[in-house]
Order: structure tokens, then C-alpha cells, then sequence
């Protein structure tokens, strides 16, 4: 089969490489799958750059998230059958950008049957995030402020929607004209693009001085720097990533003269340390699925021969929602 394959590390564009490798057999409680679509994902960008908190012996078959269909079962799974499209994370080396994958079966679910399979590709990992940040890390209330950086990205978009459906006061942060539009159209409360607007003056404005109860960021640098100057007495920061590729560093005593909390969240970590976990997050995402309040945002659709200009794009900060390959 045709596998992307990261040989060396570097950047995507230069180290994912289509190589013709045997179609991999599922082992114990492992899922074997045709792929229909996989996501791009921040997670992809740092493994192929070998920076990623779990760096996976080389060579591996890149792709962490997908959407496709059963072929095979390992030994001892059951609930699964031919056929059956479903959603899930891969089990490295047997990533999702390739003719066949594999899954984790303790983390593979159903296919929501109102996403196609774009949608369904890009939905597990962003609002699996924004579920335990918003609900399990924190509790965010309803009638809070929530600032979410980088509003217009996948993960962000996933954190706008679960904001709105928890009943929070949203306000978005976003960078272009382009992204602007995209906001909107989620239904940020409070728009504020930040390569015009000063951020900590608009947030200050909209809420009276008093700051935001939650900030969702996966940025890190200086949308970091920037939530400290708004939080609120009491307020949250959740640390989700550093997609700018700085990592910034707490001042403890302003965290203790401002009375604020910094969360960190990485929730690949659930698999290891409590997968029920997971399971339980999905059966609450359903039904605000179902209900029309979540719906993953797809900013490109690209067949899987462009893997590594569409990962480099995610990786160069120039996507919007949500970059999924189809087979």
C-alpha cells in the first residue's frame, strides 16, 4: 500500500515521503481500516519534527485521527464488524495517511452518521480537547467569559462551539481578515483580530475591566502573555499548546497577586492514564452533535497525494478549521 512515511525529521514538506510498505495486520485489541479521510492535526507537525512529547521511532506512517472503514480485528475485540465506519486514533507506526491504518480499539467509536466523512475525519481529537479543557480541567459556567485563541483553527473553532453550547460569553481571537469571517460565522460574541485590534484593550473594554473567567489557548508566546494582562481575579488560563512555537514561562508571583489559575491539558495522556475517560467525553459530545450545536469546521479538503504541502500549511499557521486528506 501508499504510505506518507517520515523517514528523518524536519519540517513536513521535506521529510513526508510516499514509500510502498506491506498493509499492516492488526495486533490485540487493534482495529484494522480502509481510511476514507484523515485530519491534520498539530500533534502530525511536531512528530515530523521530532519536538512532539511522544516521538515515535523512525520510520513511522504519519496521521493521527481518521475516518474509515473495519476491515480486520485483532484478537480480543469485539463490538466491531466489516464494514462498520467509524472514527478514531491511530496506533503508531500505522498512521492515517495511507491506504490502511490502524486504530486503538478502546478509542475507536461509530462514525457520527450526520458528519461525512471530512467531517468525521476532523471530529474526535479537537472536541475531545475542548470537552475535557472546558469540562474537566475547568467547569466552565454558563454566563462565564471565555477567550479562545486562535478562534478560526481547528481546534479553536471546536473550543468557540462548546463555549456557545455551555452558555458562555465567547470572544475570539483571530489573525486576518479571512479568519474574521470565518469567526463570525461560528458565532463569536466579541470579535477581535489581533493584527489591528490591541487585545488586552478590547477584552478590557467589553467587560468592564473586570477580564475573563476562561481562556482556551493553543498558542502559547504571546496570545500567553496577553491572557495574563485580561484574566479575571479567580480566572483560568488553559494551556492546550503552543502552536506559535514558543513556549512561554509563568510568573508565578503574577499568578499569585491576580489570583488566577494556569491549567495545562494534554489529552493524549487520557489514553494511558484514564481511557474510560474518553469514552464517557463522547457520549456526552453526541448529543450536542446531534443537536446541531458542534460541527466540525473543514477549511480544505485535498486528496491524500497532498499530504505534505497540507500539513506544512497547518504547520506555517496559514489553515483555517480543519485540513483533511481524502483517500
Amino acid at each position: 500500500m501508499l504510505a506518507w512515511q517520515v523517514t528523518n525529521t524536519g519540517e513536513p514538506r521535506d521529510v513526508l515521503r510516499a514509500n510502498e510498505i506491506p498493509v499492516p495486520e492488526p495486533g490485540p485489541g487493534q482495529v484494522q481500516v480502509r481510511v476514507r479521510a484523515a485530519a491534520a492535526n498539530f500533534p502530525d507537525v511536531l512528530m515530523c519534527r521530532g519536538t512532539y512529547q511522544e516521538s515515535p521511532p523512525l520510520p513511522f506512517t504519519a496521521g493521527v485521527e481518521l475516518c474509515g472503514d473495519v476491515v480486520a480485528l485483532g484478537a480480543g475485540v469485539s463490538g466491531f464488524v466489516a464494514g462498520d465506519r467509524v472514527i478514531g486514533m491511530t496506533v503508531v507506526p500505522h498512521g492515517a495517511f495511507a491506504e490502511y491504518a490502524m486504530l486503538d480499539a478502546r478509542f475507536a467509536f461509530a462514525a457520527p452518521t450526520s458528519l461525512d466523512d471530512a467531517e468525521a475525519a476532523g471530529f474526535l481529537i479537537a472536541y475531545q480537547t475542548g470537552w475535557f479543557a472546558l469540562h474537566r480541567r475547568t467547569s466552565l459556567a454558563a454566563g462565564e467569559t471565555l477567550l479562545v485563541h486562535a478562534a478560526a483553527g481547528g481546534v479553536g473553532s471546536a473550543a468557540v462551539q462548546l463555549g456557545k453550547a455551555a452558555g458562555a460569553r465567547v470572544i475570539g481571537v483571530v489573525g486576518g481578515p479571512a479568519k474574521a469571517e470565518v469567526a463570525r460565522g461560528l458565532g463569536v460574541d466579541v470579535l477581535i483580530d489581533r493584527q489591528v485590534d490591541d487585545v488586552v484593550a478590547v477584552v478590557k473594554s467589553v467587560t468592564g475591566g473586570r477580564g475573563v473567567d476562561v481562556v482556551y489557548d493553543p498558542v502559547g508566546g504571546a496570545a500567553y502573555t496577553q491572557s495574563t494582562k485580561c484574566i479575571a481575579f479567580g480566572g483560568r488560563i488553559l494551556v492546550i499548546g503552543f502552536a506559535s512555537g514558543q513556549i512561554p514561562s509563568a510568573a508565578l508571583n503574577h499568578v499569585l497577586v491576580k489570583n488566577y489559575s494556569v491549567i495545562g491539558l494534554h489529552w493524549g495522556l487520557y489514553r494511558e492514564r484514564d481511557p474510560e475517560a474518553i469514552a464517557k467525553a463522547q457520549t456526552e459530545l453526541t448529543p450536542l452533535l446531534d443537536g446541531g450545536a458542534l460541527r466540525p469546521l473543514i477549511g480544505e479538503q485535498l486528496p491524500m497525494s497532498e499530504v505534505p504541502a497540507g500539513v506544512q500549511r497547518l504547520a506555517d499557521g496559514l489553515t483555517v478549521g480543519r485540513v483533511v486528506f481524502r483517500a
